[in-house]
């Protein structure tokens, strides 16, 4: 059977879009936002209609007619908690993402433009691996802080698709195996896959800092800048996640820059640089303990990947505990695009969402 799949990822300022025909791919387009154009509209989700034309116009101007479509994809955004692969996009998460998102974020648009355009042709329309993934253990729900419990936001979607690229490559099943998966982009999570099920998080707010966000930092501190009468409640948040990490002490998010001003002698840049590739390896060997150490491979994927100088010097630090492959790229539209082709191949099943049951889902 063959299945022809558009998969659609929205971005703060960008939505990227691919075409794929089974596991092939025949279309991939960046559409860059003007920041005059994202201005206009006072909630992301009053982007919607303007997004959606310039799909709909990239797949004219491809000649890709959407009646050949047999499946529409997009990037789940933030739900209330969901299970891991696929759900059906039904009117309740389109009432929830319009009207009562979790958080404001581009990617609540992946599901609204996707069940357009699917509804026009008769087909359904999916999310894939949410931000909201959500299948921490009880013990790891805990903070230390009753009411403050820890919430499972990471990066879900290339993650799992990397550890289930992983098992495949080896001839072996997700569901067999441990996985440890460190995502390495403009923010870094690292998640534990125990038997098929993402158990554990180090997130991107309690583990290493990457190029713009700021990672762990001392709460006594923390909360001493926050009551200091100097930052306003969004300067705050912009100071670890927008201007934390790498930025924050050389100026630049770009890892290639950095490494550049390492090659030229900069001596501050190779200890931010260390002190990541530090953080990183730390936060694997802490998420190793999570499976008493029995951890089948180590994964390192994300943008970050591509860079050779830090994932030998991640390899070097943990393949004490499990070998260690590199699987470069964020793959996100690829993540998609695979995910739906096993729910139309039979090979996974796939969830409806409904508000009431997600807690048993």
């Amino acid at each position: 059977m063959n299945y022809r799949i558009l998969a659609i990822n929205p971005g703060s300022t960008s939505t990227k879009i691919s075409v794929y025909d089974n596991d092939q791919q025949v279309l991939v387009k960046g559409i860059d936002h003007l920041a005059e154009e994202i201005s206009k509209y006072d909630r992301i989700q009053d982007q919607f209609n303007m997004r959606k034309e310039e799909v709909l116009n990239v797949l004219n101007e491809n000649n890709i007619d959407i009646k050949t479509l047999s499946a529409v994809v997009g990037r789940g955004g933030l739900l209330p908690p969901v299970k891991s692969g696929a759900y059906l996009v039904t009117e309740e998460m389109i009432d929830r993402l319009v009207n009562r998102p979790v958080l404001e974020h581009a990617s609540n648009l992946g599901a609204l433009i996707s069940h357009e355009i699917a509804k026009e042709i008769g087909v359904n329309a999916y999310i894939y691996d949410s931000v909201a993934v959500d299948e921490l253990t009880d013990i790891a729900r805990l903070s230390g802080v009753e009411g403050m419990d820890r919430a499972s936001l990471s990066h879900a979607l290339n993650s799992r698709a990397m550890a289930i690229k992983y098992a495949k490559e080896n001839d072996k099943k997700y569901s067999d195996l441990n996985l440890i998966v460190a995502h390495l982009g403009g923010g870094i999570s690292i998640s534990i896959h125990e038997k098929g099920q993402m158990v554990d998080i180090v997130s991107d707010d309690e583990g290493p800092f990457s190029p713009e966000r700021s990672g762990r930092v001392p709460c006594k501190t923390l909360i001493d800048r926050c009551f200091s009468g100097n930052y306003t409640h969004r300067e705050m948040l912009k100071v670890i996640r927008g201007k934390g990490g790498i930025v924050s002490y050389l100026g630049t998010v770009d890892v290639r820059e950095v490494e550049k001003m390492i090659s030229e002698g900069n001596e501050k840049a190779k200890l931010v640089h260390d002190a990541m590739i530090y953080q990183i390896s730390k936060g694997i060997g802490e998420l190793s303990t999570v499976v008493d150490g029995k951890v089948d491979a180590i994964i390192v994927t994300g943008g970050i990947a591509y860079s050779n100088m830090i994932t030998s010097a991640i390899k070097k630090k943990v393949e004490f505990i499990a070998p260690v492959a590199v699987l470069p790229g964020e793959n996100e539209l690829e993540s998609l695009s695979l995910g739906v082709l096993r729910v139309l191949n039979g090979e996974e099943e796939a969830r409806v969402y409904k508000e009431e049951s997600l807690a048993n889902a």
